[in-house]
C-alpha cells in the first residue's frame, strides 16, 4: 500500500514539473516577441530620421528629396517639391486712396490777442489788492491801489507847468499890446513868445506823464492811484500782494485773459509737419472729457522750430463760452493728411528683425528677397508702409519659414 502511494507522489511531482517548465517557455517566448517588436520599431524610427536628415541637408545622392529652401546671397529659393510651398502664400501689394493721421500732444492756452498784462504806472507800495488768482473781472473793475511818491511828484509838476503856462500867456498878451502901441521893442515881444512856447511844451509833457499814469483830471493833489481792469476776463497770473513795493514798472503785477476763446497748442515733430496745413481739419481730445472729440481747424503754424525739441507749435482756436477748456489742460491733437495713393499690405506680411520691419518680395517664381519697409499706420486690417511699389508681390503667409 505504501509502495503504491509512493508511485503516485512521484507522478504528481513529475506533472507539476512539466507544467512549470511549459510556463517558463511561454514567458520566454512572449519576452522574445516583445523584444523583436521593440527592435523593429527602433529600426523604423532610425530609418525615418535618416530620411528626414537627408532631406534637410540636401545631399545630392540620387533618390533624396529636395531641400525645403535654398539660400544664395540675398535670395531665398523654394524648390519644387519643398513642403514649404504649401505653407507660403504670395500676393501683390494693394494700392489704396488713404488719408493718414498723426496724433501729437497739446495743451490749452490763452489767446495772446485776448490777454493783458497789468503793469504799475508808477513806483510805489501796494496799499490794497481787490482780486485773487482765478477771479473773473469786468472791464473798469478796481484791481489794486498804489500809494506812490512818484505820483505826487508828477501831479505837482503838472500843476507847476499849468501855472507857468498861465503866467507866460499873460506876459505874452501884455507884450503884444505894448508892441502894437509902440511901447515895447520887438526883441522883448519875441522873448515873451519864446517863454510861452517853452511853458506850453512843459505843460504838455507833464500832462502826458499824468495821462500815462491815469486820468489826470482825478489825480490832482493825491498820492494814490487805483488800477482798473482793462478788459473782461480771468486773473490767470498774480504776482503781487498787499504791502509789496513796486520798483520795476516793466514787470506785470497780474495777467488778465479773456477765456471766451482759447487756443489748443499742439507740439508737432519736425518729421510730421507734412500733415499740418493751415485751414485743415483737426480733432482734439481732452483728458478731462475722454468720450468727446472737438473738431477744429489749424489757424496758426509757427515759422520757428524749438531748438531743443525740434518741434513746431501749431495752434487751433476754440470758442469757450461755457469754460470747458481750462488753461493748461492736456490734449491730444489728430492731424490728417490729404488723401493719396498708398501701399497697403496685410499685417501678417511684416517680419521683425532687430526691431526693424521687413517683408519678403518675390523677385522670380518662388524666389524671394528680404526688403526693409517703414510702417506708417494701421487701417482697416492693413498696414500702410513705405518702401514698396505697385505691382510687387510679397509673402503674405508663412514668411516666418523664411525668416532666419
Amino acid at each position: 500500500m505504501s509502495l503504491l502511494s509512493g508511485k503516485l507522489d512521484v507522478k504528481r511531482a513529475l506533472g507539476l514539473m512539466n507544467r512549470f517548465a511549459l510556463s517558463r517557455r511561454q514567458i520566454f517566448s512572449a519576452a522574445m516577441a516583445a523584444a523583436l517588436v521593440l527592435f523593429g520599431m527602433l529600426i523604423y524610427r532610425f530609418a525615418l530620421e535618416r530620411s528626414f536628415s537627408r532631406q534637410e541637408t540636401g545631399s545630392p545622392r540620387e533618390g533624396r528629396r529636395a531641400p525645403p529652401l535654398v539660400r544664395k546671397g540675398k535670395t531665398i529659393f523654394i524648390p519644387d517639391g519643398s513642403p514649404y510651398r504649401s505653407h507660403i502664400a504670395v500676393a501683390p501689394v494693394e494700392i489704396r486712396n488713404v488719408s493718414l493721421s498723426r496724433i501729437v500732444p497739446g495743451a490749452v492756452e490763452a489767446d495772446p490777442a485776448r490777454t493783458v498784462r497789468v503793469l504799475a504806472p508808477v513806483n510805489g507800495r501796494v496799499s490794497e489788492l481787490n482780486v485773487e488768482l482765478g477771479d473773473n473781472v469786468k472791464r473798469g473793475q478796481p484791481l489794486a491801489t498804489i500809494d506812490s511818491g512818484d505820483l505826487a511828484q508828477a501831479v505837482a509838476d503838472a500843476e507847476k507847468a499849468r501855472a507857468t503856462a498861465k503866467l507866460t500867456k499873460s506876459a505874452l498878451d501884455r507884450a503884444t499890446g505894448l508892441n502894437k502901441a509902440g511901447g515895447l521893442a520887438l526883441r522883448d515881444l519875441e522873448q515873451a513868445q519864446n517863454d510861452f512856447l517853452q511853458a506850453t511844451s512843459e505843460l504838455k509833457r507833464a500832462e502826458a506823464r499824468l495821462d500815462v499814469i491815469g486820468d489826470n483830471s482825478k489825480l490832482t493833489g493825491q498820492r494814490k492811484i487805483t488800477l482798473n481792469a482793462p478788459i473782461d476776463g480771468t486773473i490767470t497770473a498774480l504776482d503781487t500782494a498787499p504791502g509789496d513795493f513796486i520798483d520795476n514798472t516793466t514787470s506785470p503785477m497780474m495777467t488778465i485773459a479773456n477765456l471766451d476763446r482759447v487756443w489748443v497748442t499742439a507740439s508737432v515733430q519736425e518729421k510730421d509737419l507734412s500733415f499740418v496745413q493751415k485751414g485743415e481739419r483737426v480733432e482734439v481730445s481732452l483728458v478731462a472729457y475722454p468720450h468727446e472729440v472737438f473738431a477744429g481747424k489749424v489757424e496758426i503754424i509757427s515759422q520757428l522750430l524749438e531748438a531743443d525739441t525740434r518741434r513746431n507749435k501749431v495752434r487751433i482756436a476754440f470758442a469757450n463760452p461755457n469754460g470747458m477748456f481750462k488753461l493748461n489742460m492736456f490734449a491730444t491733437v489728430r492731424f490728417f493728411s490729404p488723401p493719396s495713393q498708398r501701399v497697403v499690405i496685410p499685417p501678417s506680411a511684416l517680419m521683425m528683425v532687430n526691431d526693424a520691419s521687413n517683408v519678403f518680395v518675390e523677385v522670380a517664381p518662388w524666389t524671394f528677397e528680404r526688403r526693409p519697409v517703414d510702417p506708417e499706420a494701421d487701417i482697416n486690417g492693413g498696414a500702410v508702409v513705405e518702401g514698396l511699389s505697385a505691382g510687387q508681390r510679397i509673402v503674405v503667409r508663412g514668411g516666418v519659414l523664411l525668416n532666419d
